[in-house]
């Protein structure tokens, strides 16, 4: 939401037809066992929005919120173990 309240017209608040920034694919629900499968069939989706993501023009693709969303977190690097 931050990268839509930043850049309200490419976001589309105004005239949905301007939007450029493109849509966060959504959560799906699932059940503990089916984790992996969830994280397989979201891979594709998730993939096109950050090459869309990257795609936008430089004062959208180089903010700092586009950064911090690429940005490695420390649970990222070394994830908790179950």
């Amino acid at each position: 939401m931050q990268l839509l309240d930043k850049f309200p017209i490419e976001g589309g608040q105004k005239d949905p037809k301007q939007r450029i920034i493109p849509f966060l694919p959504g959560k799906i629900l699932f059940r503990r066992s089916h984790i992996r499968d969830v994280a397989v069939r979201r891979l594709k989706p998730i993939d096109e929005y950050c090459r869309a993501l990257v795609r936008l023009p430089p004062h959208i693709s180089q903010c700092d919120e586009v950064f911090r969303f690429f940005e490695a977190r420390p649970e990222d690097v070394n994830p908790p173990k179950e």
